[in-house]
């Protein structure tokens, strides 16, 4: 199938390249023209594990090219729309500056029967208001969420643990099936949606169709989850340090009860990146827009609570050194936002750093992916790529980003040899405590003894 990809970010690029992979005929469309350059010469321009080698097949295969043009588009059955919704300026709102410049530039460029397929994470009830722009060409407008994690986000493009495809009402009241059609013979895109992911679909990935307003709340609604469970943790993790319990025990029993589970309930310096910050912030914004402030006034303490342990990782710092790292080596094991990825959007990692240096500490920070892009938004700080040289005549480590080269390929009696001092901070709560006390270490972790 001949499919276009609006906007060519990290969700874009990685969509295209993943359609390409599994056979369809695909344009991305940028108005970046470097980033379209780049992406032209089949060079990934970001990291993501498994995104080079299929940018370079789709490339060499001819079923994937890049353009600025979005007349490139014509032609195409379905429209993936991926452009970003960053935190307005002023405010927590999303905002859709970026969303509805594609929609208008991609409308002259719509034939009778297209489908154009939002992928963007929006607030509840932006696709009912882009609906009727889309319909007077003649094309459908769907939504159809994405739930990629960085550092897997080619896996679960390919293979996704669910696909969720919002309809029109009257396509979701409709029966699903082969070419199911509603009582005006229309065929309903999401058997269309089925075809473009007919490999996933075929072997069994759940399919859910929905109505436009749930697609979109589906999204939001699963990162105020994992954001909550992420909270609910670091808020035991600061009873546990005013009472001398273990948040690490206290989360594997908890994660015993089937209803609970253990994932995500790692206590230590908190989320970050691009997508779970400014996503609670934007569905509690649209919930006071609706009247319904209320009903997730407890995301703001879930914010307040992340924010915290960002403060709680420097507080370890500062105390290890008897209230000041003035002129301390503090070398940070970390700068992106969580491991096998260079983003560094709303990272704790910096965020720490960046609080030390202006404590006075002098601050090395080290991480195999994004010291490139560190380095571009926080020049005042040193950067370097090899970890020992990073550790080399540090006074205290502290571990902020749960690489493996740092949480299990680092041996504290390796560290030892090049570090002056014997101070280190667990910000992830990855380390084995016991083995770098044992070598000598003052070990702290996040919400432990």
């Amino acid at each position: 199938m001949r499919l276009s990809v609006i906007g060519c970010g990290y969700l874009g690029a990685v969509h295209a390249a993943a359609m390409a992979s599994i056979g369809h005929d695909v344009v991305g469309i940028d108005v970046d023209e470097r980033k379209i350059e780049t992406l032209s010469k089949g060079e990934a321009p970001f990291f993501e594990p498994g995104l080079q080698e299929i940018l370079t097949e789709g490339i060499e295969s001819g079923r994937l090219r890049f353009t600025t043009d979005m007349a490139a588009a014509s032609g195409s059955k379905v429209h993936f729309v991926g452009v970003g919704t960053p935190q307005q300026k002023d405010g927590y709102a999303a905002d859709l500056t970026y969303v509805n410049a594609a929609i208008d530039g991609l409308l002259p460029y719509l034939s009778p029967g297209d489908i154009v397929a939002g992928k963007s994470t929006v607030p509840v009830g932006t696709a009912a208001e882009l609906a009727p722009r889309v319909e007077a060409t003649g094309a459908t407008l769907v939504w159809n969420p994405e739930f990629l994690r960085e550092g897997w986000a080619v896996k679960d493009t390919i293979d996704p643990d669910r696909l969720v495809v919002g309809v029109s009402s009257h396509f979701a009241r409709s029966t699903t099936g082969a070419e199911a059609t509603t009582g005006d013979g229309e065929v309903n895109p999401a058997d269309v949606l089925r075809e473009v992911y007919h490999p996933a679909v075929a072997k069994g990935t759940p399919f859910i169709v929905t109505d436009l307003a749930t697609s979109e709340l589906v999204k939001v609604a699963a990162n105020a989850f994992l954001a909550t469970k992420i909270s609910f943790i670091n808020a035991m993790a600061e009873i546990a340090e005013v009472t001398g319990a273990d948040v690490t025990q206290l989360a594997d029993a908890l994660g015993h009860d089937e209803r609970i589970g253990r994932r995500f309930l790692g206590a230590g310096i908190g989320f970050g990146g691009g997508c779970l910050p400014k996503d609670i912030r934007a569905f509690s914004a649209r919930a006071e827009e609706l009247g319904r402030g209320e009903s997730v006034a407890f995301l703001r303490e879930v914010d307040a609570i992340n924010l915290r342990r960002r403060d709680r990782a420097v507080d370890l710092v500062v105390n290890a050194f008897g209230g000041s790292v003035f002129k301390k080596n503090v070398t940070v094991l970390g700068a992106a936002f969580k491991p096998h990825s260079d983003d560094i959007r709303d990272s704790p990692a910096l965020d720490v750093a960046v609080r030390l240096h202006g404590l006075g500490a002098w601050v090395t920070i080290t991480d195999p992916a994004a010291l490139e892009n560190a380095q571009r938004l926080h020049p005042q700080l040193n950067y370097v790529p090899d970890r020992d040289e990073a550790i080399r005549g540090a006074d205290a480590l502290i571990l902020v980003t749960e690489w493996d080269e740092y949480r299990r390929e680092l041996s504290p009696e390796h560290a030892s040899t090049l570090a002056t001092g014997r101070v280190v901070v667990d910000g992830r709560n990855g380390l084995d405590a016991a083995a770098w006390r044992a070598a000598g270490w003052t070990y702290y972790g996040m919400g432990r003894p």
